[in-house]
């Protein structure tokens, strides 16, 4: 607001008519407040320098509030040495240059990458990968090279040695993984690699890498080794389709012989248990059979023996008819009277009948 001192101290004079020149109040301050206010307001100056300063002491006070949020670890360095470690929430620490904080994500997933860079995170298409070969050619156990590419993930496990130990933190992990990963395949062939190894190689690399940085102390813990494409080089590629068409060759083979095997046993086995069977059914009868002619051998014997006239005419009269009730057997019955026996005989077809019996 602009004030017109001399307007203003004309008005005062007329209305006190005894104010002297130069004097626009009374002399008493108790008697006239206004006038007393309006000098004091004239001769009132604020310093702008004074005002800069007190803005630029709260902004730099301001400076030290900091908030650390749910997934991050405060860590506040007091003239650059560790201070203190705070929790979740809103903080504050003696502005720079006396304190600084710093707040890593601890429960962050991150990941790096060996053997190859993809083009975005999480994308592992074939055509979206951009291979490095001085980092994914390796040497096997069985001096076989195999080009691996795998990623590692890990956490920050203690903030403090995460920021202070280690520099360049995520190159150290990228050059322990690889260095881990090129030991483990040293000591495994080339078909673990490329077939059913693969897990047993990935959780080997992963102890391995974490006793590496635990040696640093560089505060990490490796969440998991993927293995994401393991592959013979593209120049000898050719032949290891060939091999591998070989072992499946091998492998279908084995099995339809274990097939036929299975298959051909037990029959044979079932053959050989009826063979056997039938064996001991024909001893069995036969031996029941020589004891019950024994018996009946020993019964008529005893028979025979109380009457040996009457006992051999039974035998021959049951002998008789056996024979002449069999129709099978040709019969020739010659009389007292017959002069000769050898005009009746059919010798030609009795010849017949025993060389049919004799090629049976």
């Amino acid at each position: 607001m602009n004030w017109d001192w001399e307007k203003l101290q004309e008005k005062r004079q007329r209305q006190s008519g005894s104010t002297p020149p130069g004097n626009w109040g009374p002399q008493d301050p108790g008697s006239d407040p206004l006038g007393d206010g309006l000098k004091k307001l004239r001769d009132f100056r604020f310093p702008v320098g004074k005002l800069i300063i007190a803005v630029l002491a709260i902004m730099w006070l301001s400076s030290g509030i900091f908030i650390v949020e749910p997934d991050e670890v405060g860590v506040v360095l007091r003239f650059g040495e560790y201070n203190r470690t705070v929790q979740p929430g809103p903080h504050y620490h003696m502005p720079f240059p006396v304190e600084t904080a710093y707040t890593p994500k601890v429960s962050q997933v991150r990941r790096v990458e060996v053997g190859f860079r993809g083009s975005e995170v999480g994308s592992f298409t074939q055509g979206q990968l951009r291979p490095v070969k001085e980092e994914s050619l390796m040497l096997t156990g069985d001096e076989n090279i195999v080009d691996v590419q795998f990623i590692v993930q890990y956490q920050i496990k203690d903030p403090v040695a995460y920021l202070f130990n280690v520099s360049q933190q995520a190159w150290t992990v990228k050059s322990a993984a690889e260095a881990a990963m090129r030991e483990v395949i040293g000591y495994n062939a080339i078909d673990s690699a490329l077939t059913g190894g693969k897990l047993d190689i990935q959780n080997k690399t992963r102890d391995l890498l974490q006793s590496i940085l635990d040696g640093y102390n560089a505060g990490v813990h490796i969440v998991a080794v993927q293995m994401q494409d393991v592959h013979p080089p593209k120049e000898v590629i050719d032949a290891f389709k060939d091999v591998a068409s070989a072992r499946e060759d091998r492998s279908r083979i084995i099995n339809e012989a274990e097939a036929y095997q299975n298959e051909i046993l037990p029959r044979a086995r079932g053959l050989a248990a009826e063979i056997v069977n039938q064996a001991e059914a024909y001893k069995e009868t036969k031996i029941r059979n020589a004891k019950g002619e024994s018996a009946r051998f020993e019964n008529v014997l005893t028979e025979y023996n109380k009457a040996k006239d009457i006992t051999r005419k039974r035998m021959y009269l049951e002998t008789m008819e056996q024979i002449l009730s069999n129709p099978d057997l040709d019969k020739i019955i010659l009389n007292d009277n017959t002069s000769g026996v050898v005009p009746y005989l059919p010798l030609d077809k009795l010849d017949a009948d025993r060389a049919k019996k004799g090629a049976q």
